[in-house]
């Protein structure tokens, strides 16, 4: 297989956006993802609906998240699979399928990455596992988007785990859809029975932890999705933990919703319809960067010199011991930027990581996890190794300025 100048392994939405940006920037790009489709969590984990990233300036609505993200998002709004930010998953892997084609990138399916040639500051190459065997590829550049930091993992580059203190990460979540559902009649009894939850729950007749039943509008009518199982310390990156979270989740699934039939309205005639093919993971390892975002500077609202994405999504952290879900909003005309230097790991040359795993700790993790966030960090890292690539620099050499200056007129905001 031929040589290229970037892989970015993991096909999510920063992922894609990180292929997508430098692919446009002339820059040969390989995707690399270990599924059959691109999307990440959203397709593969059936995670939605977008979260807001938005917020008023100068008595206006802004968003926080232009640039590929507003791309993408339009192209779901032009194809009428967008509804209340929640969105139809097959139209979403055509429309990433043909963006990524369209801008010359070339897609790799069914690959995962094992191992990683790294010599000193630099990585080589990296091999991944295909129905073939074993494939060596090799690049100048890197990117890893692959929400675990697997790549810089698999690389010896140093990285945390979870929160301070305990390493403790966020709980897991397995998605599942019902349909054949009376959505009204549903909706205008939630509220008893999110009340009969919490007593059964109480009384140890429940066992998922999560403290409510979350559930969202889908764009098909009488198909709702919810987002309300909980597995907690479990640690993603171990294989025995990860397989024992899909075990229990999926009895959670059923417990739910048999509880749910039992108890609800509107759910005379329905069915599950789907779970989805892998675990939602909110937070995994964290790479240790040249220089670490912390949530007191999410909350101070901190802008950086060298910014390449903004955020203002709440610090949303469910708790990784068992039940409730804290919050810290951020008010009117309030964000936060994420300076470049998260996406470098230390003493490294040709790689960056992009995504959920970049160097931030536990609390600001929680905020820039979500998909538009990520696709902006992504588009970002994208643009960056273009302009190593032709000034012959390394990932923590690039000019800045420039790097602003391409993302702005791509349409980053503020």
């Amino acid at each position: 297989m031929r040589k290229y100048e970037l892989i970015v392994v993991g096909g999510g939405f920063s992922g894609v956006a990180a292929a997508l940006a430098a692919s446009r920037q002339g820059i040969k790009t390989l995707l690399v993802e270990k599924s059959n489709c691109l999307g990440g969590t959203a397709t593969n984990g059936l995670v939605l609906p977008f979260m807001p990233n938005e917020t008023i300036i100068n008595g206006k609505m802004t968003s926080l998240s232009g640039g590929i993200f507003k791309e993408i998002h339009s192209e779901l709004e032009k194809r009428n699979a967008l509804h209340y930010e929640s969105f139809l998953e097959e139209e979403l892997k055509l429309i990433l399928n043909r963006m990524a084609l369209d801008s010359g990138v070339d897609i790799l399916y069914h690959a995962s990455l094992c191992d990683v040639d790294r010599a000193g500051a630099r990585i080589n190459s990296i091999s991944v596992l295909t129905i073939e065997g074993i494939i060596v590829l090799e690049a100048e550049y890197f990117i890893d988007a692959t929400g675990n930091a697997q790549l810089a993992y698999l690389a010896d580059l140093p990285f945390t785990l979870g929160r301070e203190g305990d390493n403790l990460c966020q709980p897991m979540t397995l998605s599942f859809r019902v349909g054949g559902v009376d959505e009204k009649a549903f909706f205008e009894h939630l509220d008893n029975l999110n009340k009969n939850y919490k007593s059964y729950q109480k009384e140890g007749k429940i066992k998922n932890p999560r403290e409510n039943i979350l559930v969202f509008k889908t764009p098909i009518n009488g198909i709702l999705h919810f987002n309300s199982t909980r597995i907690v310390k479990k640690n993603p990156t171990n294989t025995m933990d990860l397989t024992l979270a899909e075990l229990e989740a999926r009895e959670q699934v059923y417990e739910l919703y048999e509880f749910m039939r039992e108890h609800g309205k509107g759910l005379e005639n329905s069915y599950i319809l789907s779970t989805g093919t892998e675990i939602g993971v909110r937070e995994s390892r964290k790479i240790a960067g040249e220089y670490t975002l912390t949530e007191k500077e999410c909350v101070e609202c901190t802008k950086f010199d060298d910014f390449i994405a903004f955020c203002n999504y709440d610090i949303d952290i469910h708790n990784p011991e068992g039940t409730g879900t804290s919050h810290h909003y951020f008010g009117e005309g309030e964000y936060y930027s994420i300076p470049y230097r998260t996406l470098i790991p230390k003493d490294t040359d040709n790689i960056l990581v992009v995504g959920r795993c970049i160097s931030c700790d536990h609390g600001a993790q929680a905020s820039l996890r979500i998909m538009p966030v990520v696709t902006s960090i992504g588009e970002a890292g994208g643009i960056a190794v273009s302009l190593a690539k032709q000034n012959n620099k390394a990932t923590k050499e690039i000019d800045i300025k420039k790097l602003q200056a391409i993302l702005k007129k791509n349409g980053l905001s503020v």
